[in-house]
């Protein structure tokens, strides 16, 4: 008996032994030494560098005297031929340790586009233009939509796609990350101008739209849901502005007998029901002045919805009596909301922020999304559409 009480307190001892050596090697593991910055890294223009310090402590990445990042890994990218000295001071406890690196930065191999590369995705809302730019044929689907939107957006000599009223979107593509640099980065193009007859400056036919941006971390070559963040245009912080507003459209009956309304315009203003989530409906009107369907017909379904944030409406009717409407362009941060020679119509990246509001640190992107912005009819000027007619890089000349 003794002797095999003997053999379980060794076993149980060993055991002990064995646990206590495996949790020390582990946290000495964890508390090894940086082993520091490689002398140099080399990297293309348009490519993200990343370096993983691995180690716990304060991190301060720069560039000579200005600090580029204050997390535990670096992602780096330069539009520029350049090299850059790179240091990197971590910060343990009151202990500073400092290393020093360069980055050099060469020309791509062959050459990147400045403009969209692809279109991923097309989903217009309903409106006047929807079926009409695109040009929807009999026999179309999504598919053939999406290339059609693919064959208007595409490279330099772009024409224009509707993404009628809100929530309408198109998902634009690059053929490199686009960098995330000091001031604006990417611009989107539209067809917003300013009204030689408006009363207020900088006002005419704008029809902003949202913009979401996505990098490609994961380079699995499409946008995933968790790699979206928003543009934070001007309105995005107002109480105006409602986030995750929801809209569903239902499919109309054409057969059914139209309710003309009091203008010559009102064709039927009964036309397409919507309800939103806010208990909001309605009836989308349907004007005299385009008589196909203002329901996507490639989209088979009884009704389909759109979710996203919500701006105030920016139109007005100036006249009084419904002849002249004007649409108020906002300071910053939307598509289609300033004409495309202006500086408004340049987006910063640096303006993303998460779901919570909180703004991102992104190295750069590889996607942009528009959606319409506002839920909005303009008298006979008919709904409030965004419309795209192409984007491109600022830094790729």
């Amino acid at each position: 008996m003794d002797r095999n009480i003997f053999k379980i307190l060794k076993t149980v001892l060993t055991v002990f032994l064995l646990v206590g050596m495996t949790a020390c090697k582990s946290d000495r593991d964890e508390d090894s030494p940086f082993n520091g910055l490689e002398e140099s890294y080399t990297i293309n223009r348009f490519n993200v560098l990343n370096i993983a310090a691995n180690v716990s402590g304060k991190m301060t990445w720069s560039i000579k005297d200005s600090i580029i990042s204050e997390g535990s890994e670096l992602d780096f990218i330069s539009p520029y031929i350049k090299t850059y000295p790179l240091t990197l001071k971590i910060d343990q406890n009151g202990k500073v340790k400092t290393y020093q690196s360069t980055i050099i930065v060469n020309k791509e191999p062959g050459s990147y586009s400045k403009y969209v590369s692809n279109v991923l995705d097309f989903r217009p809302a309903v409106g006047q233009f929807t079926n009409e730019i695109p040009e929807y044929m009999i026999g179309d689907t999504s598919s053939s939509m999406l290339q059609k939107a693919r064959g208007s957006l595409v490279g330099s000599n772009t024409s224009m796609i509707s993404l009628g009223g809100f929530g309408g979107y198109v998902v634009l593509g690059f053929d490199h990350t686009i960098p995330n640099m000091n001031g604006r980065d990417f611009k989107i193009l539209g067809n917003a101008f300013w009204g030689n007859n408006a009363n207020e400056p900088r006002s005419g036919s704008c029809e902003p739209g949202i913009i979401m941006v996505a990098y490609d971390r994961n380079k699995n070559g499409k946008p995933d849901d968790n790699e979206w963040y928003e543009i934070a245009g001007s309105e995005y912080f107002k109480n105006t502005t409602v986030k995750n507003y929801s809209i569903t459209y239902f499919k109309p009956n054409e057969n059914k007998p139209p309710v003309p309304g009091n203008e010559p315009w009102q064709a039927d203003i009964e036309y397409i029901k919507w309800q939103d989530n806010l208990g909001n409906t309605g009836f989308k009107t349907k004007n005299g002045f385009h008589d196909h369907s203002f329901y996507p017909l490639w989209i088979p379904d009884a009704s389909y919805g759109f979710s996203g944030t919500k701006i105030q409406n920016n139109y007005y009717d100036q006249s009084g009596n419904g002849s002249y409407w004007v649409g108020k362009s906002f300071d910053f941060g939307y598509a289609d909301n300033a004409p495309n020679n202006d500086e408004a119509s340049n987006i910063d990246i640096s303006w993303a922020v998460d779901k919570n509001g909180k703004y991102v640190k992104l190295p750069g992107i590889d996607f942009v999304k528009v959606h319409t912005a506002v839920n909005q009819e303009a008298g006979w000027l008919g709904e409030v559409s965004t419309e795209v007619a192409g984007a491109y890089d600022l830094y790729i000349k």
